[in-house]
């Protein structure tokens, strides 16, 4: 595994928030089919699904007919999926340094994993070395602009947050910028003739104004670690302006949220890089 400080803040985080992700972080879901689609996932493919969480990817994966192997460098995420999808193999691992030999899978995913690992660089090498040519990697990254979610918890942040000091980790954006993403798989392999960026706008449904603030403090890992280290009243100040910004979504007795993700994806080329 990793060692770097962020590294280990993420792992440590995603332990942590493993039992509540299933409850408050469905807007992940909705973008598993485009994810899909992207790496021309189909029946009989073997599919690595990098930062597998819960087993959201592998499952629909299987639905299709291939055969996902998940991946997650938080050992209680591997055993909720494990739970989740009894039939479906899961194992814990590094995306910086995949336990796998070259060339052995059809296709990679990792659904928003990006973000959350020190060297984006290094696993999409690893992703690239495991893939047989001519398959695809594809994957998925949080758009700023038009994000309801993120537009609200960040501006809730930046009205009533003191600074906190966390490990420093890669722009939680860097790879919505379609330059910046094409550039690094095109140095790290990839056929860049292929390379495909589709921008998907869905709506995320949740029951209760509060479960935006609940779900980053009880199944987050970055925001969170913002969120518990502010003092008492300084917490719920963030907490009412958050609860505020959810109400101006409602919609009958939901409240509908835009949240927009690019997809990005990229094939294998023949040589090695």
């Amino acid at each position: 595994m990793s060692t770097d400080a962020f590294s280990e803040f993420e792992r440590t985080g995603w332990e942590r928030a493993a039992p509540s992700y299933e409850e408050c972080w469905t807007d992940t879901e909705l973008f598993v089919e485009p994810l899909l689609d992207a790496a021309y996932v189909h029946e009989g493919s073997r599919l690595l699904d990098v930062a597998c969480g819960p087993g959201f990817v592998s499952e629909a994966a299987a639905a299709r007919g291939a055969e996902p192997v998940g991946l997650d460098v938080a050992a209680a995420m591997v055993e909720r999926a494990r739970r989740r999808c009894p039939g479906l193999q899961f194992v814990e691992g590094d995306a910086q340094r995949l336990p796998f030999p070259d060339a052995c899978f059809d296709a990679g995913t990792m659904n928003f994993g990006i973000l959350h690992v020190s060297r984006p660089e290094t696993a999409l090498r690893e992703a690239r070395r495991v893939l047989r040519p001519g398959s695809r990697f594809a994957f998925t990254v949080w758009v700023a602009e038009g994000h309801a979610a993120d537009e609200i918890v960040d501006a809730a942040i930046r009205a009533h947050a003191v600074p906190v000091e966390l490990p420093e980790g890669p722009p939680v954006y860097r790879f919505a910028d379609l330059d910046e993403s094409r550039r690094v798989l095109g140095e790290m392999g990839f056929d860049l003739d292929s390379f495909r960026a589709d921008t998907v706008t869905a709506i995320w449904r949740i029951p209760t104004a509060e479960l935006l603030f609940e779900a980053h403090m009880r199944a987050g890992v970055r925001v969170a670690g913002v969120l518990h280290a502010q003092p008492p009243k300084r917490l719920e100040a963030i907490r009412e302006a958050i609860v505020e910004g959810v109400r101006r979504y409602a919609d009958d007795d939901e409240f509908a949220l835009p949240i927009v993700a690019r997809v990005i994806s990229a094939r294998v080329g023949a040589q090695p890089a």
